[in-house]
């Protein structure tokens, strides 16, 4: 099987990192990382301000320091697979480019030691690149087209 094994070049678009407008409970934000990080907090205003901010890494830190909502680590995947679907579904241009992935595994690499999202050192439960594969899935499918 092929994989896709880096989120950058031509499979940047796979990044949460990538700009393209993510809606996500009535905020549009700038990248699907502002919406991850905004939804850790139910504080509307926090929401606001995140989406407001210039670049995903600035929300990748600022998230960090938001009130975290206490559900947070029974939530966050469904949360991401949520986030993540309305990205391509939001953006249709991004939905054929992950489609023309076809079959290949789709694995975020990286060197910053997330082994949740990700694969470091290859070892990793790669929850980003199994939601990459599910959301391809529905595409595929016609399915996740109401959510």
């Amino acid at each position: 099987m092929a994989q896709i094994t880096s989120f950058s070049g031509d499979c940047a678009f796979l990044s949460n990192f990538y700009l393209a407008p993510t809606p996500y409970e009535g905020i549009v934000y700038p990248t699907s990382e502002h919406a991850f990080q905004a939804a850790k907090t139910l504080d509307v205003a926090e929401r606001r301000r995140l989406a407001d901010l210039s670049t995903p890494a600035q929300a990748k830190r600022a998230g960090r320091r938001v009130v975290l909502r206490a559900d947070w680590e029974k939530v966050k995947i469904a949360i991401m697979t949520t986030i993540v679907r309305a990205k391509f579904q939001h953006n249709p241009e991004l939905a054929q480019k992950l489609l023309a992935t076809v079959n290949a595994e789709l694995i975020e690499g990286n060197r910053h030691r997330d082994r949740f999202w990700g694969v470091c050192g290859g070892k990793g439960q790669n929850w980003l690149g199994r939601i990459l594969m599910e959301v391809r899935a529905e595409l595929a499918y016609g399915l996740g087209a109401s959510t």
